[in-house]
């Protein structure tokens, strides 16, 4: 390994937890000398749950043996082949998930037929029997049996094997949102198997892990809006489940109730006027439930929420007549899980009359490539980079070395001002400040002092702008109406094309500019 690779390594590992490193070693070692049978035999005949869904998933799973995933389809000529890679493990992971299961256009039977064909497959299964794919499929087939009342024995014996296989590999190794949907989808097998031990780790999981994993202002710790999503259905689907079936007198539900509450206030504040949400933090479109169904949703279960106050997330949102303009002041998070983290400190979004102007550029693939780093990097995001240095060092695909770190904030109303230390190497720290009026955005970076590299503000556009004159000093959104000026600091604009991800394997080309500028640049946004 050469010394760049164990540097970046070391400080990586250093912000993990001892849990990470034990779990990682524990289970290799256990797998490797110790093999045994997670086959356990059911002694009684299992009843459906009580279950309606809310809303159905879309369709996945479109005709006989064909499926779509991440914007890729394909069918099967003959069999299907559960452990298809062609398309990359996300494609197989969601392959094994049976998301299909909720989707509106699937019959009975073919869900059951599903359903059989991965049973008879089962000796030959891989990345189907890991423990999240477990989860998430175990949540599924017992919705689908609960709600069209269906008992099997070898279908339930089936699914209690693998919960065997999940309550013994839960995945303490990576913690984060992995661990939690492992407490989820434990829940949903303790109630469908009236079964102590499941039900006790599920307990145990969700009470530590959400008070873990839910921050003060309401975000999941990821700061993925696209998870904090799929992890609030995943909640308010734990609290329908408590309420319709009477198994437990639990005193669960108003835990649950609580994290839920703090969830959706949250949800609502960084949700735009027209039901978009903001592309940060490895968010991407049309993979989780909508802030409008999971909102529905939770008045349909008697969940009522409030506003609140965003803080500890890091994240800002101005709200005007006019326009919406989020902001990211936060650190990396959570620092021994910053997997879906990018490289975008200062970066921000805006939204012009319910439409989007400048632009997260979001992201198209979990693949370990360099697409995956592109899009993670700081020149993907709309903020400052200097040289070719990232403010924070994320590598590998999932991993993150050294990492930015917010030593200052200052707010007021329609104003705040913050500074971080991403680039300390270069012996310098960026300040940002936001000026957000009625009509009017004033952005001013300031360098501690001048650096003998380029230093670059990057501004990335939605697709649907179409027009941008450049002009010594400023850009004019022709068709928006829309002109950004620069103060005299700026040296020079250069507008350039990226691709924008509107989903996984799906991009399509947007303009950005790119304003080289002299230790310090003011911005005004003129609407």
């Amino acid at each position: 390994m050469d010394r760049s690779k164990l540097t970046l390594l070391i400080h990586t590992i250093k912000h993990l937890k001892f849990k990470q490193v034990y779990y990682q070693v524990f289970y290799k070692i256990r797998n490797k000398f110790f093999k045994r049978s997670y086959a356990k035999k059911l002694v009684k005949e299992i009843q459906p749950l009580s279950w309606k869904d809310s809303f159905f998933y879309p369709n996945s799973f479109t005709k006989e043996t064909e499926f779509t995933f991440l914007n890729y389809t394909y069918q099967f000529k003959d069999d299907i082949n559960w452990n298809y890679a062609i398309y990359g493990k996300l494609w197989t992971y969601n392959l094994n998930y049976f998301d299909f299961l909720n989707q509106e256009e699937i019959t009975i039977n073919e869900g059951l037929t599903l359903i059989k064909d991965y049973i008879r497959n089962e000796d030959n299964l891989k990345d189907g029997k890991e423990p999240y794919p477990i989860s998430l499929r175990g949540i599924n087939w017992i919705k689908f049996l609960s709600r069209y009342k269906i008992s099997d024995i070898e279908i339930d014996q089936t699914l209690y094997n693998h919960y065997q296989i999940l309550i013994n590999h839960l995945e303490y190794h990576l913690l984060g949102n992995h661990l939690l949907e492992n407490g989820y989808s434990l829940l949903f097998g303790a109630y469908y198997f009236k079964d102590e031990e499941l039900y006790s780790k599920a307990i145990q999981i969700l009470k530590e892990e959400l008070k873990e994993q839910i921050l003060k202002d309401g975000a999941h710790f990821e700061l993925s809006p696209m998870y904090h999503q799929i992890l609030s259905h995943r909640l308010l689907d734990s609290i329908s489940l408590i309420k319709n079936n009477s198994w437990k007198k639990d005193v669960l539900i108003t835990f649950l109730e609580e994290k839920a509450i703090v969830m959706l206030s949250w949800l609502t504040e960084v949700t735009y006027t027209n039901g978009d949400i903001p592309m940060v933090n490895d968010s991407t479109y049309n993979i989780a439930p909508q802030s409008k169904s999971l909102f529905q949703y939770a008045k349909e279960i008697g969940l009522i929420w409030e506003k609140i106050e965003l803080n500890d997330s890091g994240y800002r949102m101005f709200s005007k007549k006019n326009y919406e303009l989020f902001i990211d002041i936060g650190d990396v998070g959570p620092k021994y899980q910053p997997g879906h983290a990018h490289s975008d400190t200062f970066s921000f979004e805006l939204y012009v009359k319910d439409k989007p102007i400048i632009v997260d550029p979001g992201i198209s693939t979990y693949e370990k490539n360099e697409l995956r780093l592109k899009e993670r990097s700081t020149e993907s995001h709309n903020t400052v980079k200097i040289g070719n240095q990232q403010q924070t060092q994320v590598w590998d695909g999932f991993r993150v070395a050294k990492r930015a770190k917010i030593i200052d904030i200052q707010e007021q109303k329609d104003f705040i001002e913050a500074t971080h230390d991403g680039y300390k190497n270069l012996n310098l720290l960026h300040t940002r400040k936001f000026y957000a009026e009625d009509s009017t955005i004033t952005i001013k970076d300031i360098l501690s002092k001048k650096s003998e590299k380029e230093q670059i503000a990057f501004f990335h556009f939605h697709p649907d702008v179409k027009e941008i004159q450049i002009l010594k000093d400023e850009a004019y959104l022709s068709n928006e109406n829309i002109r950004i000026t620069f103060g005299k600091e700026v040296e020079k604009i250069e507008e350039e094309s990226y691709e924008y991800a509107f989903g996984f394997n799906k991009r399509k080309s947007a303009k950005k500019i790119k304003v080289f500028f002299n230790t310090r640049l003011s911005t005004t946004i003129n609407l």
